[in-house]
Order: structure tokens, then C-alpha cells, then sequence
């Protein structure tokens, strides 16, 4: 695991004391102690870099029949030997779902005439978890044997991002401590506490990446399909305010 600290937002706010209006309402001693002092108001970010330990996948099958019921019949018997087929692979029941299911009819255009109905268009689609990712690219060439025919994207992520969020919390402090004394130190003040601090942003799985490519590239031939989780960047964005002092 790679820890990486970098600042971000650079932003500097000095605030001196002024004299209240004659007619203003004198501050509480909290607010009028925050009036008269030197802060600095400041942001920073920490990253770090694991590898995913998960993987989510959308796949299914499409057919088409004269009938609505044969159109659907025929999905039917092909979707459950593609269930079937993952579950040889090692993916657990519970880590299948349905996620799309759709019947379309199908119609040929002429120019100046009524459309022609001519069939229907059944589509079946599961998303699957993977969490041997070993497995995955056995998984996927097992469901295109079984009949699956759409493929529309793989993301990776992580079970448990807990650790990972807290590393970069931790570089998200030191960076953001490092950067008030910085400038406590270019303005010629001292840091003297920390007031306030909070925290934006967090782990967010990547994108589902299109397999169309993959796909192209091998043509589902015999070898198992290659699949390379890389690496994920959990970033922690935070601010904070600086009470400083000469």
C-alpha cells in the first residue's frame, strides 16, 4: 500500500480585529474572541493506492422470436444456463442479480406504410460480485459457452474500504498540518491550535469499464479471458481552520 500526501486548495485567510460600530450590538465573548484573531483557513488532500479485492459485472443474454412467448421462452432456457454456469465457476448464489429485463416488439419500416410487426426482442441481464478475482475471467468465458451474448462492463472495488480511507485521512492530516506551518511561518505568526476541521470526499468505486475491447481482442477463443484489476486511489479531502499567533 502506497501512502501519498499532497496539498490541494490552496487557500489563506488573515483576519484582524476591527472596531465595531457605535450602534452595533457588542459579540458574544466566543464570536468576539474568533473576531480579533489571526486564522488561516486551509485544505488539503491524502491518497492512498490499493489493489481491489472485488469485482461487479453486468452480462446477459438477448433473443428474438415471432412470439412474445417464444422470444421469452427461449431467453428463459439460455439465462438459466448461464446462472448455472456461474455458479460452476465458484460465484456464490447470493452474489447474482437480476438487473435488467426487457420485452421488445420488433417492426420493419416502409417508406408510406404502416410499421409491420415481424418478432420480439427478450433481453435477461445479471450483475455479478466477484470476489476471487482469480475467478472472473473463468467466470465470463463459462457464461459465453453457456449463451450469454452482451457483456457491458466490469468495475472493481473494495469490501471493506475502511482501511484504506483511514491511510488516506492520516496523509490528509500531515499534509494539512505542514501546510499551516508553512504559512504561519511565511507570515511570520506561530500555529497556535486548531479550531475546526472537516472532511469532504472518500472512496468511490471506479467506473464500469466496457469489455467490448477484451471481447475484440481474444474473440472468446479457448484461452481464459484476462482481466487486471490495476490499482485503486482512495482519496480523503479535508479543511481546516488555524487560530495563529505572533
Amino acid at each position: 500500500m502506497k501512502t501519498l500526501m499532497r496539498a490541494a486548495g490552496l487557500g489563506l485567510a488573515l483576519t484582524f480585529a476591527a472596531a465595531p460600530a457605535v450602534l452595533a450590538e457588542a459579540p458574544a465573548p466566543a464570536a468576539e474572541s474568533m473576531f480579533r484573531a489571526t486564522t488561516l483557513n486551509l485544505s488539503a488532500y491524502g491518497e492512498t493506492r490499493v489493489e481491489p479485492d472485488m469485482a461487479m459485472i453486468t452480462l446477459g443474454v438477448m433473443t428474438e422470436g415471432k412470439t412474445a412467448a417464444e422470444a421469452m421462452a427461449a431467453n428463459a432456457q439460455r439465462m438459466t444456463a448461464v446462472v448455472a454456469s456461474l455458479k460452476k465457476a465458484g460465484i456464490a448464489e447470493k452474489d447474482i442479480q437480476t438487473s435488467n429485463l426487457n420485452l421488445n416488439p420488433q417492426y420493419r419500416y416502409e417508406e408510406n406504410k404502416p410499421p409491420i410487426l415481424v418478432g420480439y426482442q427478450a433481453s435477461n441481464q445479471v450483475t455479478i460480485r466477484v470476489l476471487d478475482l482469480k475467478k472472473l475471467g473463468a467466470a465470463v468465458d463459462a457464461t459465453v459457452n453457456a449463451g450469454a451474448n452482451q457483456i457491458h462492463g466490469i468495475s472493481f472495488g473494495l469490501v471493506d474500504p475502511t482501511a484504506a480511507e483511514n491511510a488516506a485521512r492520516e496523509a490528509a492530516v500531515k499534509a494539512l498540518v505542514a501546510k499551516a506551518d508553512l504559512y504561519a511561518k511565511a507570515t511570520g505568526h506561530r500555529v497556535s491550535r486548531l479550531v475546526s476541521l472537516s472532511e469532504g470526499g472518500g472512496y468511490v468505486p471506479r467506473p464500469p469499464m466496457p469489455m467490448v475491447e477484451m471481447a475484440a481482442q481474444r474473440g472468446f477463443a479457448k484461452d481464459s479471458t484476462p482481466v487486471q484489476g490495476g490499482e485503486l486511489t482512495v482519496r480523503i479531502d479535508i479543511s481546516g481552520l488555524y487560530e495563529v499567533t505572533r
